[in-house]
């Protein structure tokens, strides 16, 4: 079994649970990367685009869970929005 599969399947039994937990959490690190990106200044297009996309995912996974989409969709989405967002996170504190 590997980690995405166990974690799945841990997502997929307590779904009720994780639904609220996962959008505090992903909001919360959206909001923390598009602090840094604004902290970095939006002066280059490529500024601008970290900052659609790091509200773009996360505005996908609110609206995955809104739709009641499958939850493989939903753990996926979840999954693209969190690492995006560490991404963009490192990607910020490093140039800063």
């Amino acid at each position: 079994m590997t980690l995405y599969t166990k974690y799945y399947n841990e997502f997929q039994d307590k779904y009720m649970m994780y639904i609220p937990l996962t959008i505090i959490l992903q909001s919360c690190i959206g909001s923390i990367a598009a602090m840094y990106i604004l902290m970095s200044g939006l002066d280059t297009i490529s500024s601008l685009v970290q900052l659609f996309l790091c509200v773009i995912f996360c505005m996908f996974y609110n609206a995955a869970i809104l739709a009641q989409l499958k939850g493989k969709l939903v753990f996926n989405m979840l999954i693209l929005s969190l690492l995006s967002n560490v991404i963009f996170i490192i990607i910020n504190t490093i140039l800063d």
